[in-house]
């Protein structure tokens, strides 16, 4: 890979996107335009906007050393998120580490449906069960100003870094994080309003199937649901209500046709009153609300 300029052929921002656009996908990966519009504003320190404003802005000798070395790294799967620090949600920038779950775009149904939810109670306390970055939470406090949110993890690598973005997107006095295993550490007693997850559900076997970057890169205890996906969720669908206030909510993301088994889940222990699912972007069911008795 050389981004040397020879005689009229200069790497400007628009020909180094498309060269390196054509490269990432000849690497296998999946948004090859994206990861060069991401890896080239971290590099050049603008926006994906401001690149298009700079299409033919000619690249100084170091930053196309610079853009290089990104762009290797990407090369062998690594997320580029994760190579510049940083990934968008809920169009707000969450700061990511290797160890922790990034963010995805999928995770924003959950948001919409914690967020109409929460806007029925005065004063809300939910729960995040497996906080990870943050990044649900923090979107949802940004929403609704008078809710206030407990975050399990536990990972203490997980726990630091939502609280760093917490701090950063204005959220930390409203945020109360808390190391615990699941439902673990608290006090049966009915306190919150809504409970809500985005729960490991990926089952065992499918594993091997996963990118490079899933595999290589994410950590494994935040995704795996165990033979069938489910054993996490079945854990969370049972011991909820203990905690929940009458009328309050369960709210979980689910994986692509889980939403059958998860409902039959649900109403074997007759503990909730209503259930309802809301589809993602590409149709598919992502997310699933039952409220209890």
């Amino acid at each position: 890979m050389n981004f040397s300029d020879t005689g009229k052929d200069i790497w400007t921002v628009k020909r180094i996107l498309e060269w390196t656009a054509g490269y990432l996908a000849s690497k296998g990966c999946q948004t090859p335009r994206l990861d060069a519009e991401v890896l080239l504003a971290h590099c050049l320190k603008l926006t994906r906007v401001g690149l298009y404003l700079n299409l033919e802005r000619p690249l100084s000798q170091s930053e196309k050393n610079s853009y290089r070395k990104l762009v290797i790294r990407r090369s062998t799967r690594e997320p580029a998120s994760l190579i510049v620090g940083s990934k968008e949600f809920w169009s707000l920038p969450f700061k990511v580490l290797e160890g922790v779950l990034i963010p995805r775009p999928d995770s924003e149904t959950l948001v919409e449906v914690v967020i109409e939810e929460l806007r029925h109670f005065r004063n809300p306390l939910a729960l995040e069960i497996g906080v990870g970055s943050g990044a649900i939470s923090i979107s949802v406090l940004r929403e609704n100003s008078d809710t206030t949110v407990v975050g399990t993890d536990i990972n203490p690598l997980a726990l630091e870094l939502a609280v760093r973005n917490a701090i950063d997107l204005g959220c930390g006095q409203r945020f109360l994080p808390l190391k615990a295993d699941l439902l673990s550490p608290f006090r049966i007693c009915p306190i919150f309003d809504v409970i809500y997850s985005n729960p490991p559900y990926i089952p065992s076997n499918d594993f091997s199937s996963l990118a490079p970057e899933i595999v290589n890169f994410e950590p494994v205890d935040a995704l795996n649901g165990g033979d069938d996906g489910l054993s996490i969720i079945c854990h969370i669908i049972a011991e909820s209500p203990k905690y929940l206030r009458k009328g309050g909510s369960l709210i979980l993301e689910i994986g692509d046709g889980q939403a059958e088994a998860v409902n039959k889940i649900i109403e074997s222990g007759e503990l909730y009153d209503q259930t309802n699912f809301r589809r993602d972007l590409a149709g598919k069911i992502r997310v699933i609300k039952a409220s209890v008795k």
